[in-house]
């Protein structure tokens, strides 16, 4: 089992920054890719960033392209997500999600952490 917990949200004004963290623990040996992923109200969760643990590759949502940065720090099993000029529509829960293997798909997830940005 990985335990994923995020943290980090808030409030913010359109053209801030902030930036989520997400603490793994458990059997973090075991974990392939780690992504950020979020929900608006009435919406479907969507995929924003994802990195590779041990290579370090990343891939990001056509929206968050050059605003937003996912990194690790895998002596603390860290993932932080570093989110520039901010936009109201990028509001939404944030959530951390951890993925052991290729073949599947994320099957660890954080509760989520609220990310307003008012105009």
């Amino acid at each position: 089992q990985v335990q994923l917990v995020e943290s980090g949200g808030g409030l913010v004004q359109a053209g801030g920054s902030l930036r989520l963290s997400c603490a793994a623990s458990g059997r973090t040996f075991s974990i392939y890719r780690m992504g950020w992923f979020r929900q608006a109200p009435g919406k479907e969760r969507d995929f924003v960033a994802a990195i590779t643990w041990n290579s370090g590759s990343t891939h990001y949502a056509d929206s968050v392209k050059g605003r937003f940065t996912i990194s690790r720090d895998n002596a603390k099993n860290t993932v932080h997500l570093q989110m520039n000029s901010l936009k109201p529509e990028d509001t939404a829960v944030y959530y951390c999600a951890a993925r052991t293997s290729s073949l599947t798909q994320y099957n660890y997830w954080g509760q989520g952490t609220q990310v307003t940005v008012s105009s």
